[in-house]
C-alpha cells in the first residue's frame, strides 16, 4: 500500500446531500486540472456526510478510472472533522476542496509550481470568481462581530451604507493580479496546503460543525507558515450566504462565531 509521502497531491472533498450536477462539474474540473500528473501520484478522497445509505455509483462514474476512496456512514460530523478523517493520509501537498468549485485547467499545475518555488508557503489561496464572472474575495482581514453580522445578515440598503468598511474587510485593496503574502484569513473552499503543515496543525478544529473552521485554521497556519494569495490559480466558486439557507444554517453560523471569538480575540466594532 502506498504511503502518504508517495503521493504528490492528495485531495479531499466533503459532501452532504449533494447536488449531483454541481459535484459532477467539480470532479470533471478537478480531473482536467490533474492532466499533467501521473494517476499514481494523486489520491482523491470524498467524504460523504449525508445521513443513511447513499448511492455512490454516480461519483465513481463522474471521476472515471482514477483512484478514489469514498468514506461514508459517519453521518453529519461536520466539515472540519470530515476533512480530518484523511489527516494522516495527506500527501506532500494536500487540497481541501469544496464540492461547488470549478477550476481552470492549469490551476493545480500553477499551485504546485508556486509551492515548489516558495518553501516558506504553507497554504495557498486562489483568485476566485462568482459564476457570473464577478470577482469573489477569498481573503479577509480579522473580523469584528459587526463586520460578520453586517456581511452575513444585513439587507442590501444597510450594507451600502458601510460599503467601504466591507470592502476593507474583504481586502478589496489587495491587487487582483499580483501575489500577496500573509492575508490573515482565507476561504475554506480551496485550501492548498503543504502536507506537513496540515498535519502539524492537526487539521481543522473539530468543535466547528460548519462555518469559521477556515477562519481558525488560517490564523493557526499563519503562526507556523506563510499564506499566499496566488492569482495565477483561478477558480469559480458558487458559494452562498448563511442567511439564505434557513434557520439551521443561521444557528450554526452564530454557534461557530461564538466558538471563534472565545478562542480568538473578540472585536465588536
Amino acid at each position: 500500500m502506498a504511503e502518504p509521502q508517495d503521493f504528490e497531491l492528495t485531495v479531499c472533498i466533503v459532501i452532504f446531500k449533494p447536488d449531483r450536477p454541481t459535484v459532477t462539474r467539480t470532479l470533471e474540473s478537478l480531473r482536467r486540472a490533474l492532466h499533467f500528473l501521473s494517476p499514481s501520484h494523486v489520491r482523491l478522497t470524498i467524504v460523504d456526510n449525508s445521513p443513511g445509505a447513499s448511492d455512490h455509483a454516480w461519483l465513481t462514474s463522474a471521476w472515471g478510472d482514477l483512484p478514489c476512496e469514498i468514506i461514508s456512514g459517519q453521518g453529519n460530523i461536520g466539515f472540519g472533522r470530515a476533512n480530518n478523517m484523511v489527516l494522516d493520509r495527506a500527501g506532500k501537498y494536500h487540497l481541501v476542496l469544496n464540492p461547488d468549485v470549478e477550476m481552470e485547467r492549469d490551476a493545480i499545475e500553477q499551485a504546485l509550481m508556486f509551492m515548489r518555488e516558495n518553501a516558506d508557503c504553507g497554504l495557498l489561496t486562489p483568485q476566485a470568481f462568482n459564476p457570473d464572472g464577478s470577482k469573489q474575495y477569498l481573503c479577509k482581514r480579522y473580523p469584528t462581530l459587526f463586520d460578520l453580522l453586517l456581511r452575513g445578515f444585513a439587507p442590501r440598503w444597510l450594507k451600502s451604507l458601510f460599503q467601504k468598511r466591507l470592502d476593507r474587510y474583504e481586502m478589496h485593496d489587495q491587487p487582483a493580479n499580483s501575489v500577496a503574502w500573509d492575508p490573515p484569513i482565507v476561504s475554506g473552499c480551496f485550501m492548498f496546503f503543504r502536507g506537513d503543515v496540515f498535519r502539524k496543525l492537526k487539521g481543522f478544529d473539530p468543535r466547528y460543525l460548519l462555518y469559521f473552521e477556515d477562519f481558525d485554521i488560517s490564523l493557526r497556519t499563519g503562526e507556523i507558515a506563510r499564506i499566499a494569495y496566488v492569482p495565477a490559480v483561478r477558480i469559480v466558486h458558487e458559494g452562498g450566504r448563511a442567511a439564505d439557507k434557513g434557520l439551521w444554517h443561521i444557528w450554526q453560523f452564530l454557534r461557530s462565531a461564538a466558538i471563534f471569538f472565545t478562542q480568538h480575540a473578540m472585536k465588536v466594532f
